[in-house]
């Protein structure tokens, strides 16, 4: 069956699906896919939100019976391409493809690891001990082990480092456990699989450790689909170079003092080793500035007290190595953690190293961590051999791809030569569904009354839309100065990012129907509330990278030698992308009504500011505040 005929009015989907209504964007749209999965090629497309573009990919990969990997962005939107789009569709097409979900080591229950930290409790941390209780009940339920289903266990649950394993644990064949591994499991059942749904970080893990010769974690596939693909220059960039963190070390201290416990308690000097190396591990992370920050790793380096700190931990992994070699015939659980201590020894060695070019050498820190990473400021490259050595078709798909009408941004990011390209706009009739303020009289973005004046502004947008806001930062600062000022200053409930898990805070914003949700770059994307629940977005400021980001700098450095111009081909288009990410969690359905507010007077006063404006969904546009009240006010 042509699949002009699946989405005609007489079609299955029109048979099947209440409300389902044929639209031609997302014909063209699958058309191009259908083309691109039977001639191997590439194809770029960016569908405006309400185009349809999941089934629009999902139906020719369905009719194809060649292997095909759906990669996504997102862990929710995985979980709905496989719980619920692909079984409908399969059904409707009565296509009988066996499909699989794959996704990162993290996510799955290791139960040796849980049966280790059960046996040996790891801390006497209350949260910790009652999470364990809550993931043995789970294992002992289970055929899958993924641990998004153990109901309590947010994503950044406390006891997660404890029950999961990372690369750098596992034990692999070695482990007692193997035959009922569930990360094995899963990957068996991806190799027997048509169809299997992964994510990005997944495709580049998988990328990275084919490079390195070791076996795959994911098999190869005919066909590669990459929706919410906006992310993936910058993912890329992540696995493409190398990175350690204190956070890694910490992780091994705490496996090595687990087997310690368990295995060779006599054994004091490796107990006394391994309490130095935590302390010299905390003193590095100490030797940075208190609050979270990103900086020059090179600058670092200048400082005395950094190299000295560095040192030590180096000093120190070294002598862990050579009491490991002592302890190897006293347990058989030392030999992997044994040649993990030479391998962080040996990356932070390296980063001392600073002369390579084409790289960014940057640091960042959280509270309680510190990375150090060695970053290329150029993927196009390294991505473009990985399409030459699948010999497969790949379409990238999102609503956010282009800058000013044009994917050429996109395309260059990952050395792209598409065969095929197509920018679909939303068929929301977004002239009479929004209304875009821009108000006047307002401070500049950078002024100390900036946070008064949204305080200000969001009371009187809050009121008018009864609640059903979003308010999107591009600072932790700015929004926590703001959440002050407004908390108590408003009859509605206020939520704000930290304070929960995401998918919690969501929840709650959904279920009052009339609150107010705080967020930052998290909030921007990937957020779908549809219906009465949301009215009013509004954006502190336009989502450029802070200037003294190292790898912005970096790379507007790398973009001048070469000719470039790096506000125009680096800054710009990257703010842009970002700004109609935030943009688009406003009008999800044909139904939605809503007004936009963007708190920055550089849309009017910078030439770019119409780079941007061109950018956004054809909205009507006010600068007068009280007329978008006014609309917020008289929406039924």
């Amino acid at each position: 069956m042509q699949i002009k005929t699946l989405f005609s009015e007489s079609g299955p989907l029109a048979l099947n699906i209440p409300g389902y209504i044929p639209r031609q964007p997302q014909i063209e749209m699958a058309e191009m896919v259908h083309a691109a999965i039977e001639n191997k090629s590439q194809c770029v497309v960016e569908a405006g939100t309400g185009t349809g573009k999941t089934f629009a990919y999902l139906i020719p990969v369905l009719l194809s019976d060649k292997k095909s990997i759906i990669s996504t962005g997102s862990k929710a939107l995985q979980e709905q391409l496989y719980h619920r789009d692909l079984p409908q569709l399969a059904k409707i097409l009565n296509k009988g493809r066996k499909v699989a979900l794959l996704k990162g080591r993290a996510n799955y229950l290791c139960t040796y690891r849980l049966d280790q930290h059960v046996a040996h409790v790891p801390t006497d941390d209350p949260d910790v001990m009652h999470q364990l209780a809550m993931v043995a009940k789970f294992a002992s339920q289970t055929n899958t082990g993924d641990l998004a289903d153990c109901v309590g266990i947010e994503e950044d649950a406390k006891v997660l480092p404890y029950v999961n394993s990372t690369a750098d644990n596992c034990l692999g064949k070695e482990c007692p456990d193997f035959a009922e591994c569930y990360i094995r499991k899963a990957r068996i059942k991806a190799m027997e699989a048509d169809i299997v749904v992964i994510n990005h970080h997944l495709f580049f893990a998988d990328m990275a450790v084919k490079d390195s010769g070791f076996a795959e974690l994911m098999p190869d596939a005919d066909n590669y689909i990459f929706d919410e693909a906006h992310q993936i220059p910058e993912i890329a960039s992540d696995y493409f170079g190398d990175s350690i963190s204190t956070k890694q070390l910490v992780a091994l201290i705490n496996d090595l003092r687990l087997i310690y416990r368990s295995d060779i308690p006599d054994m004091l000097q490796l107990g006394n080793t391994l309490n130095k190396l935590e302390t010299a591990v905390a003193d590095l992370r100490l030797a940075f500035a208190g609050e979270s920050s990103r900086g020059d790793w090179r600058e670092s380096l200048t400082s005395k007290t950094i190299c000295d700190a560095l040192h030590r931990v180096i000093s120190d992994l070294d002598f862990l190595y050579k009491v490991l070699k002592l302890c190897l015939d006293r347990s058989d659980k030392i030999e992997h953690p044994f040649e993990k201590v030479l391998q962080f020894k040996n990356q932070l060695e390296r980063a001392f190293d600073t002369t390579q070019t084409g790289y960014s050498y940057w640091y960042e820190t959280t509270r309680r961590f510190l990375t150090i990473n060695i970053t290329p400021l150029n993927v196009a490259n390294k991505f473009k051999e990985i399409i030459e050595r699948t010999q497969a078709s790949f379409t990238f798909a999102s609503a956010t791809l282009s800058v000013n009408d044009s994917l050429d941004h996109f395309n260059k990011s990952l050395g792209l030569k598409p065969k095929h390209q197509l920018l679909v706009e939303s068929p929301f009739d977004y002239e009479n569904q929004a209304v875009l303020c821009m108000p006047r009289y307002l401070p500049e973005t950078s002024d100390d009354m900036m946070p008064h004046s949204l305080v200000k502004l969001a009371k009187e947008l809050i009121k008018a839309a009864k609640g059903r806001t979003f308010l999107l930062f591009t600072s932790y600062r700015v929004m926590h100065l703001v959440y002050e000022g407004l908390s108590t200053a408003t009859e509605y409930p206020v939520f704000m990012q930290g304070q929960s898990s995401k998918r919690i805070i969501l929840e709650q914003f959904i279920r009052h129907g009339n609150a107010v949700l705080m967020g930052t770059a998290s909030f921007w994307e990937g957020v779908d509330v549809r219906g009465d629940a949301l009215s009013c977005v509004l954006i502190d400021k336009l989502p450029f990278t802070s200037p003294d980001d190292p790898l912005l700098q970096a790379r507007m450095k790398d973009c001048e030698l070469t000719g470039g111009e790096p506000f125009e081909d680096i800054q710009l288009p990257q703010a842009i992308i970002n700004l109609k990410q935030g943009v688009g969690r406003l009008i999800r359905d044909h139904s939605d009504k809503g007004v936009l507010v963007i708190c920055d007077n550089r849309l009017v006063t910078r030439k770019y500011g119409q780079t941007f404006l061109q950018s956004l969904p054809n909205m009507r546009r006010t600068r007068d505040f009280q007329s978008a009240l006014q609309f917020l006010e008289n929406i039924e």
